[in-house]
């Protein structure tokens, strides 16, 4: 008796991983073989004995690998912008921008410690009875 259902979906396996390494997503695998999330699921788990996350993050590695090697080759061509990237990003280099404050600092005696305490700067001014400030 045959089998009653749907047709079996086939994995291009080559293209499963062309596509994990442009960085596609589950949902957006599935939608280019024509199935769910669930199918490509099982299927992995069925090809390689790994989760899709698994095999996605082995799989996408690949690509980070790809695009690196294009900024680096950016950047030895004299890509201003991409050596920039690159020395922010894997030096840990930054554009500092240096700031530098004088203060000079002097030590009162105890006449101008009187006189700083008379005329206190910060002091509210004084209310008559009427709640007006004089």
């Amino acid at each position: 008796m045959a089998k009653m259902g749907r047709p079996e979906i086939e994995i291009d396996w080559d293209q499963f991983e062309k596509l994990c390494q442009l960085h596609c997503t589950l949902n957006e695998i599935a939608g280019f073989f024509g199935c769910s999330h669930d199918t490509i699921e099982r299927k992995v788990k069925e090809r390689y004995g790994k989760t899709f996350a698994y095999v996605w993050d082995e799989k996408s590695a690949t690509g980070k690998v790809s695009i690196r090697r294009k900024q680096f080759e950016m950047a030895l061509k004299g890509n201003v912008n991409m050596l920039r990237w690159l020395g922010q990003n894997i030096l840990n280099q930054t554009d500092k921008v240096e700031q530098k404050t004088q203060i000079e600092v002097k030590q009162l005696g105890p006449k101008e410690i009187e006189e700083v305490l008379a005329s206190d700067p910060f002091a509210l001014p004084k209310r008559d009875d009427t709640g007006d400030p004089s």
